[in-house]
């Protein structure tokens, strides 16, 4: 997953439900090194009596918010869903050092 142009992730998940192993996976998939140099990294734990959804929100450095579900998808789903946004800033990128 490229991770390099997220701003702000922000992750709402029940440690218990079936999106906790994807919401998981996500959170460890973002480099200590990362976190330490802007990445704002927020993530709250949902009980079973709740009424909030959990949900997976990425911020990314051109402003752009993506927001998903992570209870009906796996960790390569939810991966390929964020890099599609994150490949076009890397063209985008290699377009404009040129």
């Amino acid at each position: 997953m490229l991770t390099k142009y997220f701003t702000k992730v922000v992750v709402r998940f029940n440690p218990f439900g079936k999106e906790a192993k994807c919401a998981r996976l996500l959170l460890s998939a973002i480099p200590p090194a990362q976190r330490l140099s802007g990445v704002s990294v927020q993530n709250e734990l949902l009980t079973t009596d709740t009424t909030k959804k959990p949900t997976v929100k990425i911020t990314f450095k051109d402003k752009a918010e993506m927001e998903v579900d992570p209870s009906g998808m796996t960790f390569k789903e939810l991966g390929n869903y964020f890099d599609r946004h994150s490949r076009k800033l890397r063209l985008k990128e290699s377009i404009e050092s040129q």
